[in-house]
């Protein structure tokens, strides 16, 4: 996997997470015990410090970027696929839908969902166990039943499946 020291900060990989072979971790990154950063996800920690909590996901093609201090992702948060979280804070158990946008000094509340493709503007706060939806996200309800299905149980399914991208991913050369 491809990890980049930068200005003597370096990330700093817990040997129980998983780093995909194609990830990129640059500069101050902590990456907490079971946690799993996904193919394509790109994490740079030039202006700042990027943590990413025990059993959280990051998958494939995210980008996370901060512009000063500290971008936290609590403990079995989600970054679902092709999202941005930029300079923010992310409770535990929450989950950022597919291609979704969390902007600068956002606060997202434990067990929260961003719905897929929604943006979270600057200085945003989603409550605890609150669907946020829509560009920007203005429109919050609480967590559905079925929604609270995903946002309890999805880090622990990227758990398991993280542990079998250790055991059985294959790099092929032809």
């Amino acid at each position: 996997m491809p990890m980049f020291a930068f200005e003597g900060s370096r990330p700093n990989v817990h040997p129980d997470a998983w780093v995909a072979p194609t990830a990129t971790l640059v500069g101050d990154v902590t990456v907490e015990a079971g946690a799993s950063i996904w193919y394509g996800a790109v994490l740079r920690a030039d202006f700042g410090r990027i943590v990413v909590g025990a059993g959280a996901n990051i998958q494939d093609n995210a980008v996370v970027h901060l512009n000063g201090g500290v971008c936290e992702i609590g403990k079995n948060v989600t970054v679902g696929h092709m999202c941005l979280v930029h300079d923010c804070t992310i409770g535990e158990q929450a989950l950022i839908g597919n291609s979704s946008t969390v902007l600068d000094r956002s606060v997202i509340g434990a067990k929260a969902l961003v719905a897929a493709g929604s943006v979270v503007t600057p200085d945003s706060e989603v409550a605890e166990e609150t669907i946020a939806m829509g560009s920007p996200a203005k429109k919050h309800v609480p967590l559905s039943d079925s929604a609270r299905v995903w946002v309890e149980h999805n880090a622990e399914v990227y758990q398991q499946l993280a542990e079998r991208h250790r055991a059985g991913v294959e790099r092929i050369d032809e």
